[in-house]
C-alpha cells in the first residue's frame, strides 16, 4: 500500500515532484523501494506483482524530472531494476519508458551504454516485444544512446544492435519508431570509423534497408532521416560500394526529383552528389551514376548536378564517356537554355560542355543541333554575372570549328554567326582599350573560318 501511495503521489508534475524529492533528500526513497523490489523478485512477500509494477512506475515518474536523471543513473540498483526480465506488459512499458527518459540526458549516455546488459536488453525488447508503444520507447532509447560520439563506434560493432535497427527500419509498423531507429543509424554514421562497417554490414543489408525507407516509407521524417543517414555514410572507402548497391543511385535520383518533401529532395541530392564526386570512370558503377545524375537534374529543388558534371568533365578520361552517355548532353543543354535555371547552374553547364568539347574525339559528335542551340543561347546571355559563361560559349564554338567538317553546319546554324559577330565587336572594344583576354581574341578568326566554309 505504501508503494501504491507513493506511485500515486509521484504522478504530480515533474517540477513539483523534483522539488519534494530534493527537499526530503530523495536518494533513500529510491534505495528503500529498490529493497522492496528485491524482496518481490525473491518471492519473499505477498502481492509481489502489484508492488513490482508500482515500483517500476515510481522510477518512471522520477525519471521524468530532468534534473534527477544524472543522480538516478548513478544510484546503485536503478539501472539493474530497469533491465530485469518481467512478463507484465505494463511493467515493461514503465521500465523501458524510464530508460528512454534517462538516456535523454547527455551525461548519462556513456554510463548507460557501459552498464552490463543494458543495451542488449533494450535491443531484445525492440526486436521481439509485441507492444507498439514498448518498441517505440526502446527505439527512442537506442536513438539517444547512439547520439553520444563515445558510444557510436561500439554500437556500430555490435551485430545484435545493428541487426535490430535494420529489421525495425524495414518491418516496424509505427512511423515514430521507424524514425527513431533510422535516426540511430544516422547518428552512428557520423563517426568516420563506422562508415565502411555500416555500408558493408551483411553484404549491404543496411544500405538496402535505408534505400527502401527512402523510396517507400510513407512518413516524410523517416525518409528525411534515411537520406541523411546515406549522406553521412559517403566517404572514399564507401563510395564505390554504395554506387554498386543495386538500385541505390536510382533511388537517390528519384527521391531528389520526385519526393513530395523538399527537405528529402535536398538531402537525397546531397547524398548523390557526395557519391558522384568520389566515383571514377574506371568503376563499374560509373554508368549507373551518370543515369542517376540525369534523373536528378530534373528536380525543381536546388541540386548540384550541373556542378558535379562540370567537375567530372574537367578530367580528360571522363570526357568521351560522358559525351556519349544518353542524357548527359541533353541535361547540360537543357540547363543552358532553360530560363528557370539559376545563374550558377547555367555557368556550370556551359563550362561542362566546353570541357567535353576539349576532347578531340568529341568534337564531331558534339557538333549537333542540340549543342549548337545551347551555344547560341549562351552566347546571347545578357546578365552581367554570366559574361564568363558567354565567353565560354565562344571558346566552345572555336574548338568545334577546329574540325573542318563542322564549319559548314555551324555557319548555317540559325543565329550562330550573329552571336560570333557580336563577340567580335566586344573583343574589338577590349582590344582598343588595351584590355587583355585570358584566352586570346578568338571571335574574329572564328567568324572568318565560318564565312569561308559557307
Amino acid at each position: 500500500m505504501i508503494c501504491a501511495a507513493l506511485e500515486m503521489v509521484l504522478r504530480g508534475s515533474p517540477r513539483a515532484v523534483q522539488l519534494e524529492y530534493t527537499k526530503v533528500g530523495g536518494a533513500p526513497l529510491l534505495t528503500n523501494v529498490l529493497r522492496v523490489l528485491e524482496r518481490c523478485q525473491s518471492n519473499r512477500m505477498k502481492h509481489a506483482e502489484i508492488s513490482t509494477l508500482n515500483i517500476s512506475k515510481i522510477v518512471l515518474h522520477l525519471s521524468r524530472c530532468s534534473d534527477l536523471r544524472i543522480q538516478m543513473c548513478r544510484q546503485q540498483g536503478v539501472l539493474d531494476s530497469l533491465i530485469g526480465v518481467t512478463t507484465d506488459q505494463d511493467c515493461r512499458l514503465a521500465r523501458i519508458n524510464a530508460l528512454a527518459n534517462l538516456a535523454n540526458c547527455q551525461e548519462n549516455k556513456v554510463v548507460m551504454y557501459k552498464h552490463e546488459g543494458l543495451v542488449q536488453s533494450i535491443a531484445r525488447i525492440a526486436h521481439v516485444d509485441t507492444s507498439d508503444l514498448i518498441r517505440q520507447y526502446a527505439g527512442s532509447a537506442l536513438m539517444e544512446l547512439a547520439s553520444a560520439p563515445d558510444n557510436q563506434v561500439a554500437m556500430a560493432n555490435d551485430d545484435a544492435v545493428l541487426g535490430t535497427l535494420v529489421k525495425m527500419t524495414v518491418f516496424e509498423k509505427s512511423t515514430t519508431t521507424r524514425e527513431f531507429v533510422i535516426t540511430a543509424l544516422q547518428n552512428m554514421a557520423f563517426a568516420k570509423e563506422n562508415r565502411f562497417r555500416l555500408v558493408s554490414f551483411k553484404d549491404g543489408v543496411l544500405l538496402e534497408a535505408l534505400k527502401k525507407a527512402l523510396s517507400f516509407d510513407m512518413d516524410a521524417k523517416a525518409r528525411r532521416r534515411a537520406a541523411g543517414a546515406l549522406t553521412n555514410l559517403v566517404c572514399e572507402e564507401t563510395a564505390e560500394l554504395m554506387g554498386s548497391q543495386r538500385g541505390l543511385l536510382e533511388s537517390l535520383a528519384i527521391a531528389s526529383n520526385k519526393d513530395n518533401n523538399p527537405d528529402v529532395q535536398r538531402r537525397a541530392s546531397l547524398a548523390l552528389t557526395k557519391i558522384a564526386n568520389l566515383i571514377t570512370v574506371n568503376m563499374e558503377c560509373h554508368e549507373a551514376l551518370l543515369d542517376a545524375l540525369v534523373v536528378a537534374s530534373l528536380s525543381k529543388s536546388a541540386n548540384s548536378v550541373s556542378g558535379v558534371l562540370r567537375v567530372k568533365a574537367r578530367d580528360p578520361e571522363n570526357r568521351e564517356v560522358m559525351a556519349r552517355h544518353p542524357g548527359v548532353i541533353d541535361t547540360l543543354t537543357d540547363i543552358c537554355i532553360s530560363p528557370g535555371s539559376k545563374v550558377p547552374d547555367r555557368d556550370n553547364a556551359i563550362r561542362a560542355i566546353t570541357h567535353l568539347i576539349n576532347e578531340d574525339k568529341n568534337r564531331k559528335v558534339l557538333c549537333n543541333k542540340t549543342v549548337l542551340d545551347a551555344l547560341v543561347a549562351v552566347g546571347n546571355y545578357q546578365e552581367p554575372l554570366l559574361e564568363e559563361a558567354r565567353d565560354s560559349a565562344i571558346r566552345a564554338m572555336e574548338r568545334l570549328a577546329t574540325e573542318f567538317v563542322n564549319r559548314e553546319s555551324m555557319a548555317r546554324h540559325p543565329g550562330l554567326l550573329t552571336v560570333v559577330a557580336k563577340a567580335v565587336e566586344r573583343e574589338a572594344v577590349m582590344e582598343d582599350t588595351g584590355k587583355e583576354s585570358d584566352h586570346g581574341y578568338l571571335a574574329k578568326p572564328l567568324l572568318m573560318s565560318l564565312l569561308v566554309a559557307m
